[in-house]
């Protein structure tokens, strides 16, 4: 018997500026910090949970924080990471003044050598984005690549492209936090998508006490 399809949902590890508040002040790209110490860990745990699942497509949002997770757990698969704008952050016009400048994919490739330089991302953020707009956004996005791409699909993402990229493959409007490194696991049954596993941390040494969207 045939295993069902799954697409796995990740958020990024514990970002830079989450834990050095003071980091944005000196930064040249104050919207885009990498993982902190402990979100590295997160992502290395992550990663080992993930390794033991069969994925054929990584895909990851084009931000430093969400590419480091990605890398970790694309090394432990041996599959290549596809940057997909479409489950990028949630341009939200509270946290941003402007398109958040990001590094090129020439700039990043050197570092993280899984990264796949032939795909086209399928989707794009525009700034500004309303909550509704963002969830549509990650939701269409992630219809599209599931009916693209066969086989299992894995997503990481931001806690509101996690949370949009759910509800759009789940047709209705569930409602949960996402925390840092959290899975999501979704089943295909008769045609549609159902939840096996929401925010799953159990595989997380440790957890955030309170979970931020962005």
């Amino acid at each position: 018997m045939t295993n069902p399809r799954t697409i796995w949902l990740v958020r990024h590890g514990n970002r830079q500026d989450f834990v050095d508040p003071q980091w944005r002040e000196t930064a040249e790209r104050p919207h885009d910090p990498g993982l902190s110490p402990d979100g590295l860990v997160q992502a290395q745990e992550v990663a080992r949970r993930i390794a033991q699942e069969p994925i054929d497509h990584v895909f990851a949002s084009p931000y430093l924080r969400t590419i480091q997770t990605a890398h970790l757990i694309a090394e432990t698969l041996g599959l290549p990471i596809k940057l997909e704008h479409g489950i990028s952050e949630y341009l939200n016009p509270r946290w941003f003044s402007q398109q958040p400048e990001l590094l090129p994919l020439e700039d990043l490739t050197p570092q993280f050598p899984k990264l796949d330089a032939a795909y086209q991302s399928r989707r794009f953020a525009q700034f500004p984005e309303t909550d509704p707009d963002a969830m549509a956004r990650a939701g269409e996005t992630a219809r599209h690549l599931a009916a693209e791409f066969d086989g299992n699909l894995l997503f990481i993402g931001h806690g509101a492209s996690v949370l949009g990229a759910t509800r759009g493959l789940l047709q209705h409007e569930i409602d949960f936090s996402v925390p840092l490194c959290s899975l999501v696991k979704l089943v295909q049954q008769d045609g549609g998508w159902e939840a096996e596993l929401i925010a799953d941390i159990s595989h997380l040494s440790q957890s955030e006490a309170e979970v931020r969207l962005n």
